[in-house]
């Protein structure tokens, strides 16, 4: 269903997105007045989530705020509830050998970029402590989990990039209010006006999953390229390369889809995917699959105020 629009479809389910909207607000409210127990940390724990369901560029936040961290000297920990990954135990310490399938491909990803201890459970609150307790992390960035209150936090970072439909679920997109936005520390703009921050992410290079190679952005201008994407924002991945003057034939997957060898069977043009679907298929990857290699900038002004915060 498109979450974006307001068809009949989502008119009909705006009963059941009462029921959602006051079964959320009652669970939240139970925790902000002690009757369910909201874990709370030695280390600073900083969330940075959404209210909306589906993609909207917090991983790539994740990450540069784990670089900004990294740089002042932290020993940073990650977690994560690993969506999309087969592990259903307890706390799964990721590096950037972990196969994607068992610990969702985010987890990978962040380890993979930023060399970070990432730690997935189910249960993030649990996640945090075995975080500082096995590893003595300064500071812990959850991707993800702003609805997850079991889990203690020092600061909230939401990240914005539209409100779909307006509706709550399963009718529209939104899991919380528009309003919860006045509520947390920091709203980050990532394809929106509703932020005051703005995260940019920028195209840096490509880089072959075969062989490792890197090659300027206009190394396919005026080429026509197989564009693959199984994330939350496709669109946004085919319109960067369209910019760099590609060719570009869009093949869309369901979000955090486990590619398998068929998948990828397509014609002769090359393959460009995203880094956060690349982990996921480096034991498929043939000499035609590139990496569009991106870095999120920061807002200065952000960074500045999230330090002072902390």
């Amino acid at each position: 269903m498109d979450l974006n629009t307001r068809r009949l479809s989502n008119y009909l389910l705006l009963p059941i997105s009462v029921v959602f909207y006051l079964l959320s607000t009652l669970r939240k409210s139970l925790y902000q007045l002690g009757f369910l127990p909201s874990k709370r940390f030695t280390v600073p724990l900083i969330v940075v989530g959404n209210i909306t369901v589906g993609g909207t560029g917090k991983t790539p936040i994740v990450i540069a705020l784990i670089k900004h961290f990294k740089a002042q000297g932290k020993k940073v920990g990650v977690v994560s509830r690993g969506y999309g990954g087969a592990h259903k135990g307890g706390s799964l310490l990721v590096d950037a050998d972990t196969d994607a399938s068992l610990s969702g491909d985010e987890p990978v990803l962040i380890a993979e970029q930023t060399q970070a201890l990432v730690m997935v459970n189910k249960k993030r609150a649990q996640a945090a402590s075995d975080l500082i307790a096995q590893h003595q992390v300064d500071i812990i960035i959850s991707d993800d989990g702003l609805q997850h209150y079991a889990m203690g936090r020092s600061i909230e970072i939401a990240v914005v990039n539209g409100f779909g439909n307006g509706f709550f679920l399963p009718a529209g997109a939104l899991r919380e209010p528009i309003s919860r936005l006045k509520s947390v520390d920091f709203v980050i703009n990532n394809g929106t006006d509703a932020g005051r921050f703005l995260a940019k992410l920028t195209p840096k290079c490509f880089v072959n999953l075969h062989t490792g190679k890197v090659e300027k952005l206009d190394f396919f201008k005026g080429k026509t390229c197989n564009a693959v994407a199984a994330i939350g924002n496709p669109q946004r991945f085919f319109d960067s390369l369209s910019e760099l003057g590609i060719k570009v034939k869009p093949h869309i997957f369901a979000d955090h889809h486990q590619f398998t060898q068929e998948d990828l069977e397509l014609d002769d043009y090359p393959i460009i995917m995203t880094a956060k679907d690349c982990v996921k298929c480096r034991k498929l990857a043939g000499e035609q699959m590139w990496q569009l290699h991106s870095e999120t900038e920061l807002d200065s002004d952000f960074l500045k105020k999230l330090d002072a915060k902390l």
